[in-house]
């Protein structure tokens, strides 16, 4: 059967399985929309920009584990999808960006709405295709997909021209992966290396286990779990980490790094052997390498990229490979060994640990009638019963909600971690609700951050998308004020907003619930009436304390054991 390369597009898109494609039309696209509408293959969310379309299938891949796909016209589609595409790209996020581009002929022509989409996106895609020939166009898509989620996962570029989506062709999709030469991810890791980390780890006295992101994204949870238990070590995770290892588990110290807590950090600082699994060892986590190596370890990194091995710091033993077959490596071998950690040791790490927790670095003065942002993030939690999937935008309620928010489960908690893109909350929050829509999904954000994508309010009013959205407003742009406060001076250059909407209001010009909480009092009603609305976006304002921050706090330089502490630590050193 002959099919235009529009139907091929949508053909190959259903035969992947894709439940949603998030878009924008425009004239590069009109042949592919035109197919879509004929052929009824899948539901397509009409996002009201290109941005929030590219953030939703983002958001869509995390939760379900699938493949994310968004649709994008040429030119200044492709433009605005580009922070989307960074921000997937930073977070190893599996997804497929169809955009559009001019004719073949036209390429090169400076033609309307047309940019060089394989130039200006290599630097933040793993890989991007512009498709010339419409008897190539269903193999690429093939290629796409299976790029995009193996290996590490990323987004992947699909450029087409609109001569192709109206060529002519036979269809024939591929069943099952294709050869590429120059694509062979390592999956297996060296059970020699194996073998070795399981021994540096027995014979550790102040062990830890840390990891990241890619302990969620591999699937790893359960494995991480068993290791960790088996093991009877502590362990902490990153900010994409979160959810990996359950939270309320006695074990896990909770997040490391900039705004982690005290225990986890010293711990982190301590240690003599560290488990990095899926994890980066970024600035966010060791900010100063030479600082991290001040008291002497030995590092073992697991990741399935081989090139975030030993990137930042010194890596005795390397593994690469997936880190869910290697933890089962771990554990399989783990249980056959004679030799275990010395019970006196590990007990004795356990003892400082438990004397740094019991600091309780999160303790914040509840007292005042004030509303404290974390005490909203509490509220929800216990509200929620830690269950809710979180979305946050970027920004000082990003760590409350990282650092009050028990997180239980994978997939539970999506934020932009490596680009920490502000607007992202709520097309988050859409793509999240459309992947499990029996959840309850609460977008935590700021009044800075919502305004940067709050014309999705209108998608979610048409596709009928029940979210809710829980702005901790303080009148700043506050995490670049708390710097401004620690570092410059108390100089507030830019960060207050003179002039905010009332967005009460504003929901409710959108379609949906507005409430405004500015008592403390009110704070509980006003999330239980949320839980309560099953069917209505929930847009939630609370009036926080204005110049509350974040800690503790590492800054720029400094050790993961030279935090800036909250008043009640800085008050009572010994306590």
């Amino acid at each position: 059967m002959q099919l235009s390369g529009a139907q091929i597009i949508v053909q190959s898109l259903k035969a992947e399985g894709v439940e949603y494609v998030f878009g924008y039309p425009g004239g590069a696209v009109i042949e592919i929309y035109d197919a879509i509408f004929q052929l009824n293959k899948f539901k397509h969310i009409l996002a009201r920009h290109e941005q929030a379309a590219v953030h939703a299938a983002d958001a869509y891949a995390r939760v379900s584990g699938k493949v994310g796909v968004a649709l994008v016209t040429s030119g200044p589609g492709v433009t605005n999808a580009l922070t989307g595409i960074a921000t997937a790209y930073s977070d190893s996020i599996p997804m497929v960006v169809i955009s559009g581009q001019v004719g073949n002929s036209l390429i090169g022509t400076d033609a309307f709405q047309e940019v060089d989409t394989v130039g200006i996106t290599r630097p933040c895609v793993k890989h991007n295709f512009l498709v010339t020939n419409v008897n190539e166009l269903a193999e690429t898509i093939k290629k796409a997909f299976q790029i995009a989620a193996s290996g590490r996962p990323g987004p992947v570029v699909v450029d087409v021209p609109k001569d192709v989506t109206q060529a002519m062709a036979k269809f024939s999709y591929p069943q099952e992966d294709i050869f590429i030469r120059s694509y062979q991810p390592v999956v297996q890791g060296h059970i020699g290396q194996i073998k070795k980390a399981v021994q540096m780890l027995a014979s550790a006295k102040r062990p830890i286990v840390y990891f990241g992101g890619g302990a969620i994204l591999g699937n790893a949870s359960e494995e991480l779990t068993k290791f960790v238990r088996m093991m009877g070590a502590p362990c902490t995770g990153t900010l994409m980490g979160l959810g990996a290892y359950p939270s309320s588990d006695r074990q896990f110290l909770g997040m490391l790094g900039m705004h982690g807590t005290y225990e986890a950090n010293l711990a982190m600082q301590n240690a003599d052997v560290v488990l990095a699994v899926g994890a980066r060892f970024d600035d966010r986590v060791v900010s100063v390498p030479s600082k991290f190596f001040e008291k002497a370890k030995k590092v073992i990194h697991i990741d399935v990229d081989p090139s975030s091995i030993a990137k930042r710091v010194k890596v005795d033993i390397p593994i690469v490979g997936d880190v869910k077959n290697v933890l089962t490596e771990m554990i399989g071998l783990w249980g056959k060994q004679d030799t275990t950690p010395a019970s006196d040791s590990l007990e004795k790490w356990w003892k400082s640990i438990e004397e740094w927790r019991s600091r309780d670095c999160l303790w914040f003065d509840n007292d005042s009638e004030i509303i404290k942002p974390q005490y909203v993030v509490q509220k929800l939690a216990e509200i929620t019963n830690n269950s809710a999937i979180i979305t946050s935008d970027v920004g000082q309620h990003q760590m409350f909600a990282a650092q009050y928010y028990p997180f239980e489960r994978p997939r539970q908690w999506l934020n932009s971690g490596g680009l920490g893109t502000m607007g992202v909350g709520l097309p988050y929050a859409m793509g999240a609700k459309l992947a499990a829509p029996d959840q309850d999904v609460f977008c935590i954000t700021g009044e800075g951050s919502i305004q940067m994508n709050i014309q999705e309010l209108s998608t979610c009013f048409q596709y009928r998308i029940p979210v809710n959205v829980v702005t901790l407003n303080n009148g700043y742009l506050g995490m670049v004020r708390q710097w401004q406060e620690l570092y410059y001076g108390n100089r507030e250059s830019e960060t207050y907003f003179d002039s905010l909407p009332d967005f009460v209001k504003l929901a409710e010009a959108y379609g949906h619930i507005g409430i405004r909480v500015d008592k403390k009092s009110d704070v509980e009603g006003a999330l239980l009436e949320a839980v309560k609305q099953k069917d209505r976006l929930v847009f939630m304002d609370f009036l926080t304390d204005k110049k509350q921050n974040v800690l503790p706090m590492v800054g720029n330089g400094k050790g993961l054991d030279e935090m800036v502490l909250p008043p009640h630590m800085r008050e009572n050193p010994k306590a």
